[in-house]
């Protein structure tokens, strides 16, 4: 049985009569072989319903006069690729070629396999998470990672929240609502999504005084700023943005002693906190969070998902008194962690016991400090492929570039990489149209495992410090997906 298309109405004028074309019929499709595993993956309802879609389409294409193949096959093929397009996940992995290693919007850090390894065993099975497994009570979740953090930073205490930003205003929240916070305007930094430092402390109850200037602070300025309602002194890092030129700060343990005088805390949001020197791994240097605390702030909060290596969240690590009062916020509750978190931090941490090996077990500093010359041996052997996909329309070579870390750390050191130029070809006789980069991103983006690069100063480039050897293979294959263009502006 089939569906006709094009029969007359007989209400209508006659016309020329045309011949009927008709469509394969709905029941006739589902009982095909080739329709079998599209019913058992995504279920015979859904099916249905996409099946009606295509046919509807077709019927629409065939009335309209264009020339549509309806084979059984055909019919089939777009029906696939419906159900595939309709069930594809929104969050997708990608090929991170933007030359931004920690890439906010790209989801930071890439976990090492042992993390990703106790994530998968965490999603599978109970785990203990508040269950103190000697005393068979009720544990506190914080303890699983309370160990690692202690050893590696000198804390008394630490506690465990979503994100370095809710770390913040919980420790604001906690020890000065109602009161003042003394910061530098300085270090009034804004991070991504014009989120600031006022507005967290704001929110969190507290009030914020600053002292000093955009480009100079000095000790007295902060001691002229203590009253009877200073809470804390803060200092922020600037881990974002460089001041040079006429400048001067109070360092940490300049400030700690006239804390400790005055009887207040001194409190350092690190951002992107890490837990290592850096320099042993030719790094630029940031300040870790031990040295914090040996330079005497009383409680230190950085994130998990930047420099760190691990999941996203936010830590609070310093004098137990403070981390304890901390805990007690009912706030608290609303920014705690899961059991994914904790899973995936806890081995992250317990690679830092190995400081030897962590270049070639972390994967942040595994692609962090990748020489230049794997990328370099990487975009010559890349180049030739990229150039035929393309066709004649774009011009490929392999160029030096520029990596950045990213997210708020180290703002102006980058590190020496290798990778990919691509430029619109100049054709003889044809002038250029459109926006030929802005085509090729757009077509890199479609890609079944989407590219993204960055377009700076006509050249849309390709930089390739975070794509490793297992997933080369991967990217030149889903290159024949790039159709030669027909044009710079096609």
């Amino acid at each position: 049985m089939t569906e006709a298309v094009g029969e007359r109405d007989p209400a209508q004028p006659a016309a020329e009569p045309k011949p009927a074309v008709r469509l394969p019929a709905v029941h006739l499709l589902l009982a095909a072989p080739a329709c079998q595993p599209l019913v058992a993956r995504y279920g015979r309802e859904q099916t249905v319903a996409a099946l009606r879609e295509v046919l509807a389409g077709l019927r629409t294409a065939l009335l309209g006069g264009g020339a549509v193949d309806t084979s059984e096959d055909a019919v089939l093929a777009a029906l696939a690729a419906r159900l595939a397009a309709a069930n594809r996940p929104a969050l997708r992995r990608l090929f991170n070629l933007s030359g931004t290693v920690l890439h906010t919007n790209l989801g930071r850090a890439l976990l090492p396999d042992v993390a990703v390894q106790a994530v998968a065993d965490a999603l599978r099975w109970p785990m203990n998470l508040e269950w103190d497994l000697e005393t068979g009570k009720r544990g506190d979740r914080d303890t699983l990672v309370e160990q690692h953090l202690l050893k590696l930073t000198g804390a008394e205490a630490v506690t465990i929240v979503n994100n370095n930003a809710a770390a913040v205003l919980l420790m604001l929240n906690t020890l000065a609502s109602g009161r003042e916070v003394i910061v530098s305007r300085g270090e009034l930094v804004e991070i991504g999504g014009a989120f600031r430092i006022p507005d967290v402390m704001t929110r969190a109850g507290a009030t914020l005084r600053e002292v000093g200037a955009t480009n100079r602070t000095h000790l007295r300025d902060y001691a002229d700023g203590i009253n009877a309602a200073t809470a804390l002194l803060m200092k922020v890092h600037a881990s974002n943005y460089a001041i040079t030129g006429f400048t001067s700060e109070v360092r940490l343990p300049e400030l700690a002693p006239l804390a400790c005088e005055r009887n207040i805390p001194v409190v350092v949001d690190l951002g992107s906190g890490t837990l290592v020197d850096l320099d042993k791994y030719g790094l630029p240097h940031e300040t870790t969070v031990r040295e914090t605390i040996d330079g005497g702030a009383d409680l230190v909060t950085f994130s998990g998902d930047k420099l760190l290596g691990g999941p996203q969240c936010g830590i609070i690590a310093g004098r137990r008194d403070l981390v304890e009062a901390i805990k007690a916020n009912p706030l608290k509750r609303a920014l705690r962690v899961g059991k994914l978190t904790l899973a995936a931090l806890e081995p992250v941490l317990a690679l830092y016991h190995a400081p030897d090996l962590l270049p070639e077990r972390l994967t942040t500093l595994r692609l962090l400090t990748r020489p230049a010359s794997a990328m370099r041996a990487l975009a010559e052997r890349l180049c030739g492929p990229m150039q035929q996909a393309l066709g004649d329309a774009y011009a490929v070579s392999p160029e030096p570039m520029a990596s950045q870390i990213g997210s708020g750390a180290l703002p102006v050191d980058v590190l020496p990489s290798f990778g990919l130029a691509l430029r619109a070809a100049a054709i003889a006789g044809q002038p250029r149209r459109g926006d030929p980069l802005g085509v090729l991103e757009r077509r890199l983006r479609g890609l079944p495992v989407p590219v993204v690069g960055r377009i700076a100063g006509d050249t849309l480039w390709l930089d390739l410090r975070c794509l490793e050897a297992p997933q080369v293979e991967e990217f030149e294959r889903q290159l024949a997906h790039l159709a030669p263009a027909r044009g710079p502006g096609a």
